[in-house]
């Protein structure tokens, strides 16, 4: 979501190459990250290759904002 939230959107094969994940495993993780309504999934052609997009929804955008928030909390407690 990381990615994402400073890209915009991006497509599946950069976040392939960025995460390291596997094909599976990036496609469990985005599929659970849709259904929960943290991303939009947009598959369509160019030309006969498919290609696939993905963008952060405004409730992804917060959920991820409230992470950083809570983390930023975190670490600010853990003693020196």
């Amino acid at each position: 979501m990381g990615i994402l939230y400073v890209a915009k959107e991006a497509d599946f094969l950069f976040l392939e190459r960025q995460t390291g994940l596997t094909r599976g495993n990036l496609s469990t993780h985005l599929a659970r990250l849709e259904s929960s309504g943290y991303i939009v999934i947009e598959k369509k052609f160019e030309g006969r290759m498919p290609h696939t997009l993905l963008r952060l929804t405004k409730v992804g955008r917060n959920a991820l904002r409230k992470y950083r928030q809570q983390m930023k909390e975190v670490i600010r407690d853990l003693p020196e």
